[in-house]
């Protein structure tokens, strides 16, 4: 998938929206609990009721690694679900991945090969050559974190380089000649909206993956003020906000009734900007 279909099914659900399926098997209702495969079924309910408002999901693959084989399998089942039966979805594995070359390599084969998600999270920490395994392939997506949502961000994240330029801004400017707008996108984080103004600058034409709508607090306008461009350029996510909305039995009602209202405020948003 390349940013004009991403941008199409974009204007043709009026949604810019991905869904986190951050499926804390701890929090899934109880009213699934005699079920074999519990995180899966709580998973294919929540796509089936809320595909029709978003663009993307994103499992965060802690959720799923922490439970071993069961978990892997969990996820496993859910991606060939949402291929199989939502194929306009980007799948988007959150696994923030960054190892040397060969290590990244056989990350980007379990994710792109036998996995086939269409884009993956990566820590650019070490360098190129731990990114370049993951850009090898076509038609997929490295998603590299550049600014992230959590209050520990400023540790590293603003130290000045010797361009006295921020770390975020300069792992943007560096590993931007990596690749371009068709497989590389960027995290930022929705609590740092003000700092998109800066960061399209820098990227105007790539996609952005922002997390920290919803339970962290970030503003869906202020995001879309900054950070949209003439093909949106980007994927907001919403967690536990959407996932988590209801805990009975209609649960994913409860789910598809959060994902409509986010639905409705980026349709209104995308018109205003001209791209509907």
């Amino acid at each position: 998938m390349n940013s004009e279909t991403l941008f199409s099914n974009i204007k043709k659900k009026k949604s810019y929206l991905c869904i986190g399926l951050d499926s804390a098997i701890e929090k899934i209702p109880s009213c699934l609990s005699t079920s074999k495969r519990v995180v899966f079924d709580f998973n294919k309910e929540i796509v089936d009721a809320t595909a029709q408002y978003a663009v993307a999901y994103k499992p965060n693959l802690a959720f799923y690694e922490s439970r071993g084989v069961k978990g892997w399998s969990d996820l496993e089942l859910t991606v060939e679900y949402i291929k199989s039966n939502h194929p306009d979805i980007f799948l988007i594995a959150d696994a923030k991945r960054g190892d040397i070359g060969n290590t990244s390599a056989m990350y980007a084969k379990a994710f792109f090969e036998n996995m086939k998600f269409d884009a993956v999270t990566v820590a650019p920490y070490m360098g190129k050559d731990s990114v370049q395994p993951f850009l090898s392939f076509t038609d997929k997506y490295v998603i590299i974190l550049a600014l992230t949502s959590n209050q520990s961000a400023a540790d590293f994240q603003y130290f000045a380089s010797k361009k006295d330029k921020p770390l975020f801004s300069e792992v943007i400017d560096v590993s931007k000649k990596w690749g371009n707008k068709d497989n590389i996108m960027y995290v930022v984080g929705a609590t740092k909206a003000s700092m998109l103004a800066l960061i399209r600058q820098q990227i105007p034409d790539h996609f952005l993956l922002v997390p920290g709508i919803g339970a962290q607090g970030g503003d869906l306008n202020e995001v879309s003020e900054y950070g949209i461009n003439k093909q949106c350029g980007l994927l907001i996510n919403a967690s536990r906000s959407v996932i988590f909305a209801g805990n009975q039995k209609d649960f994913a009602a409860k789910a598809a009734e959060e994902a409509k209202i986010i639905q409705s405020e980026m349709e209104k948003i995308l018109s205003i900007k001209g791209l509907l």
